[in-house]
């Protein structure tokens, strides 16, 4: 069995980082939510006459939704983390190492980034005057950290039933 885990260490330890990413900002969120949520308001109202012509209805919208942003990506390093762990745990335990390894890093490093995405969009949304400009400015990773989780997940999903219900495991 160790040899089975060293074999899945890089996307073990990157799906650890990404639940104990989400469980640190859920103590930042616990601890500094006000002052978090001032940040994102003191950014919207910095721009807020040549991004949002003065609107601060439309500045304090935007704020509301970086904030989703950041729920979000709470959310996702926790949930998406505690999965990827799993599945890496089942890529050490039955399928070929090289496939095994590339594809528990490849969800381990989706794990850590596509969570990231959304609290970096989160953070600049208010500058920027819009949760979707926000997108644009991080869609590379977005893109590449999403690939990484599904193609990463349905290569693995291959893998471990053609392990499972394959010729040696019916013998």
């Amino acid at each position: 069995m160790n040899q089975a885990l060293r074999n899945v260490r890089l996307g073990l330890c990157l799906s650890l980082l990404a639940v104990l990413a989400g469980f640190l900002l859920g103590g930042l969120f616990g601890g500094m939510e006000e002052d978090l949520k001032d940040g994102l308001s003191a950014a919207a109202t910095e721009v807020l006459d040549e991004v949002y012509g003065g609107d601060d209805a439309a500045a304090q919208q935007v704020v509301g939704r970086a904030w989703t942003y950041h729920k979000r990506a709470h959310m996702h390093w926790g949930g998406i983390g505690a999965a990827t762990l799993a599945v890496s745990l089942l890529l050490g335990s039955c399928v070929r190492r090289r496939s095994a390894t590339f594809l528990s890093a490849a969800l381990g490093l989706g794990a850590v980034f596509y969570p990231a995405a959304w609290l970096l969009a989160g953070r600049a949304a208010p500058a920027l005057g819009g949760t979707a400009a926000g997108k644009d400015r991080y869609e590379f990773l977005f893109v590449s950290s999403a690939g990484l989780l599904i193609l990463g997940t349905a290569l693995s999903l291959v893998l471990v039933a053609r392990s499972l219900y394959g010729r040696e495991a019916s013998g």
